[in-house]
């Protein structure tokens, strides 16, 4: 499978994204895209499913360090204290020594960042995250960040579907040479797959909707997408974007649709973004 080579890290441009999947749903779910060839699996501790994302990385068995495993840590645990807290018992609950990837999943402005910043390098310096990044940056708090990083910042983790402009912020990983995550990438309730655009694409590479959307986000530079499945014939279609690539005209049409500047997941605590 492509990967994304980001500051140090190799991050699987494909990964499964598992928010809302719990128990053994979420642990089958997890074997079985191991299983069908994914390498990269998204949690946090906010998700409540790490447990069972650690039974389907051991029920798989995939070999550990082939596995690009991220989690995150939530908003209101930012503290440095908090933070170690939080990334040992994500480690606790997945039965891992380390994670590939630790993320802070959202910024939080009651925190100093230069103070949170600091925890997540110590997480690294001392191994238990080989890599670590931001999640729902905007740009300003992005370049902050960095700056503020001993390591450098492997990822930025961020809404990013065709509906969603996300240039700018993706202009500020590219610079710093880190990777876009996208999540939501297929947006959500379906409207997306039924553009004109999309299903023209479809049509002409003997694709589905989806596996257009997803090539569009793995075709763009430095750029990862984390689609969740709660169906297992789903992840093979997911998986088979690798052997065909979308025109430029189809690239720049689909891109076009973020003009609508759909935006899925804002919420009372959400950074100020940037505008559309």
């Amino acid at each position: 499978m492509h990967s994304v080579e980001a500051n140090g890290a190799s991050i699987p441009a494909l990964g499964l994204g598992t928010w809302t999947l719990k128990g053994k749903e979420c642990s089958g779910l997890v074997a079985e895209a191991l299983r069908v060839g994914y390498r990269h699996v998204d949690t946090a501790a906010a998700y409540g499913n790490e447990e069972a994302v650690g039974e389907g990385l051991r029920a798989s068995g995939v070999a550990r360090d082939a596995v690009f495993v991220t989690t995150k840590v939530w908003w209101t645990d930012l503290g440095a204290a908090d933070l170690r807290r939080s990334a040992e018992a994500s480690l606790s609950r997945l039965g891992l020594d380390a994670v590939d990837l630790l993320l802070i999943h959202w910024p939080n402005p009651a925190i100093p960042l230069a103070e949170t910043v600091a925890a997540l390098n110590r997480t690294r310096e001392e191994g238990l995250a080989r890599h670590i990044g931001v999640s729902n940056f905007p740009t300003a708090l992005l370049r902050e960040a960095i700056a503020l990083s001993d390591a450098p910042l492997v990822a930025n983790q961020v809404e990013h579907h065709p509906y969603l402009d996300q240039s700018k912020v993706r202009a500020v990983c590219e610079a710093a040479g880190m990777a876009l995550v996208g999540y939501c990438p297929l947006h959500r309730g379906g409207g997306l797959l039924q553009e004109p655009v999309i299903v023209e694409a479809a049509r002409a590479h003997g694709r589905t909707p989806g596996q257009i959307v997803l090539r569009w986000h793995v075709q763009q530079p430095g750029t990862v997408a984390i689609p969740r499945t709660s169906r297992k014939e789903r992840l093979t279609e997911n998986a088979a974007i690798f052997d065909f690539a979308l025109s430029e005209a189809e690239m720049a049409a689909i891109s076009a649709l973020g003009a609508a500047a759909n935006r899925i997941c804002d919420y009372d605590f959400s950074p100020e973004w940037d505008p559309a």
